[in-house]
């Protein structure tokens, strides 16, 4: 009896494990890829579309000084209760400003 001949498999049988030493590396080091998309129609340009991807751990990235979900509210706890505590500051003032308009109000309208 004879076993059907297999092809071979394309990433050999450590292929987990290398995928897994390419994704460590590349969050190691960091990726940049860079493009640009012109659409131009009798030499006026209608459309520019310039893609920037950089695929990098969170340490690498602080390390190149893109930190942005840091203060993005949707993204960080911290950054929603900054947000949170300068509206409350804000309306405070907003407050105590008609509050100061209110009395002199009343004088305006008093007889």
């Amino acid at each position: 009896m004879t076993t059907p001949s297999r092809l071979p498999d394309p990433y050999g049988q450590g292929g987990g494990a290398n995928l897994a030493d390419i994704l460590e590396r590349v969050l190691d080091k960091g990726v940049v890829i860079a493009g640009d998309i012109k659409i131009n129609l009798l030499d006026i340009e209608l459309l520019t579309i310039k893609l920037r991807l950089v695929v990098a751990s969170v340490d690498k990235a602080k390390e190149m000084g893109i930190d942005w979900w840091e203060s993005d509210p949707a993204l960080s706890s911290r950054a929603r209760r900054d947000e949170l505590a300068s509206e409350n500051a804000e309306l405070r003032e907003r407050l105590a400003r008609l509050e100061e308009l209110e009395p002199r109000r009343a004088e305006e309208e008093a007889p």
